[in-house]
């Protein structure tokens, strides 16, 4: 009986080793945030897949270009990120009104209850990354961009700003939570959902984590869907309805990556 169980253990050991390798192969081979890539890549990816094949040329009709961000379960909130930050490098106007809210969200978290001695660092670092990448900073749009994309790249700094714009939309879920209760699948309270499915980090996001963090911050999203729907063309959805967009966000099962329209 002890031989079985110390078999079984090393089989899981095993598995658990195997995991990690694929974690660290995915790490090591793909960045946190890729270049800008042509959206014709995406049809290598899908080479002889006639359904997507004719979704991704209805897309390339809207889109250009895209980025990919690494699949860690991270990747709404990083995509998110990256993409808005960098729409705000050449908007002034709606980079100074994120800024006050973003400067202001500690305080509204701590009116929630959320402990300040967790929130002081992580938001302390969430402001460096929006004040380093200020379109009143010396170098211009160019110089922004390139200090962006290294920033998202480290993993200090892209994990700190995921960590709290995790405890954003955690807020929102807890501050309108009588709204957000008809979007949870099962039987799960909101308190429960936040803690297990929006704070933790890779955890992959749904619905309600865009519904909520878009609320947040004031911010249209665009999701495109790449999926085995019927039909030639790529539904899209904008988050909240009717706002007009300023990140683009492309879904495939389980992950998200940026796009750049036309």
């Amino acid at each position: 009986m002890e031989s079985v169980e110390r078999n079984g253990g090393n089989h899981d050991d095993l598995i658990l080793q195997q995991q990690r390798d694929i974690e660290k192969e995915i790490s090591e081979s793909t960045p946190l945030v890729s270049e800008q890539l042509p959206l014709t890549c995406l049809t290598a990816e899908y080479n002889g897949d006639a359904v997507f094949t004719a979704k991704i040329e209805d897309l390339a009709g809207k889109y250009k270009f895209m980025r990919r961000t690494r699949p860690d379960g991270n990747c709404f909130f990083r995509a998110f990120a990256y993409s808005y930050l960098e729409y705000l490098i050449t908007n002034k106007l709606a980079y100074d009104k994120f800024r006050e809210i973003a400067e202001a969200s500690k305080d509204k978290l701590i009116e929630l209850g959320f402990p300040s001695f967790t929130l002081e660092d992580f938001h302390g670092t969430f402001m460096d990354v929006i004040n380093r990448v200020s379109p009143d900073n010396a170098g211009g749009s160019e110089k922004m961009q390139t200090e962006l994309h290294n920033i998202f790249n480290e993993q200090g700094y892209s994990d700190y700003v995921i960590v709290y714009l995790r405890l954003i939309t955690s807020g929102k879920l807890q501050e309108d939570a009588d709204f957000y209760q008809h979007f949870i699948e099962g039987d799960l309270s909101i308190e429960e959902f936040r803690h297990q499915e929006v704070e933790p980090m890779f955890k992959e996001s749904d619905h309600i984590h865009i519904i909520a963090l878009c609320a947040a911050l004031g911010v249209g999203v665009r999701v495109e869907y790449l999926d085995r729907a019927e039909g030639g063309t790529v539904k899209a959805h904008d988050f909240p309805e009717g706002a007009q967009p300023m990140v683009y966000l492309i879904y495939r099962p389980g992950h998200y990556d940026i796009l750049y329209p036309i």
